[in-house]
């Protein structure tokens, strides 16, 4: 290994040493605190907004409303502090199987992902799964690293010391678009996905949707990717050992439905 990588591993390290430092929902230990809660919030607004001004928005009304019963019906499980959030979202014409969720309470719903998410179930896996990114704290963990990475030990220390101050702002005015890029819409690393398959799974059983219908969307994404997956699928865990485990997990999280449905949450989204 060269001097400089080695430094710059260093100097890395070192960086997010000087962060805060939380407990993942499955126990992996992740560096936050880059920037604050309301700066990811407003970053996400802003990422929001030019991804809906750049992007043609479905006319569907009945399936603008199929999404919007969806998204009520997973957000009302959330824990605190995200059981405040009013969730937006919106339905893009594109044909790209893909979705995503930005703090702060956006969400981006593709037509393409109706192709492979056929039920109420298979759609509730979606949503839930994006949603679970951001309860997960992976746009802060994200975006944490980003910001060390790019910027050095100089805003590093700077950022640490202000502690969500005026350097971090400043870092995150000079970064801009790349930096909205990078921490919000380009792909996630695979144990995120994990994490949110997991957290995903378990929500969408506790709002009353079928927990097998994360297996059938996983299913369905592979068959309609052939040989080349969905980008939605690029940096997602191996597509075998992935529905082995939504399978495993669905058959532990049926009593969580079960129950959902007897307290009256029961779904009729579409």
């Amino acid at each position: 290994m060269h001097a400089k990588t080695c430094a710059l591993g260093a100097a890395l390290a070192v960086a997010l040493a000087a962060c805060a430092t939380t407990t993942s929902p499955t126990g992996r230990t992740q560096y936050v605190g880059a920037v604050s809660q309301a700066q990811l919030e407003q970053m996400g607004a802003q990422a929001f907004a030019e991804a809906k001004a750049a992007n043609p928005q479905s006319k569907d009304a009945g399936r603008v409303a199929y999404v919007g019963c969806v998204v009520r019906a997973v957000a009302a499980q959330l824990p605190a502090p995200w059981s405040g959030v009013r969730w937006d979202y919106v339905v893009f014409q594109n044909d790209e199987a893909n979705a995503w969720a930005l703090p702060g309470g956006k969400i981006g719903v593709y037509t393409g992902i109706f192709a492979v998410a056929k039920t109420q179930d298979e759609l509730a896996a979606v949503i839930a799964h994006e949603i679970g990114h951001v309860v997960s704290r992976h746009h802060d963990e994200r975006i944490t690293r980003q910001v060390y990475a790019q910027t050095g030990l100089g805003v590093a220390g700077a950022l640490a010391g202000s502690r969500y101050g005026e350097a971090a702002q400043q870092t995150t005015g000079q970064l801009g678009g790349a930096l909205l890029q990078g921490a919000f819409l380009l792909p996630n690393s695979r144990a995120q996905e994990s994490e949110a398959d997991v957290v995903g799974q378990e929500l969408m059983a506790k709002a009353g949707f079928n927990p097998e219908g994360a297996v059938a969307l996983w299913r369905n994404m592979a068959a309609a990717g052939g040989s080349r997956p969905p980008q939605w699928l690029s940096t997602h865990p191996d597509p075998a050992s992935r529905l082995r485990e939504l399978q495993s997990r669905a058959a532990g999280l049926l009593p969580a439905m079960q129950a959902a449905r007897q307290q009256g949450r029961q779904p009729r989204c579409g």
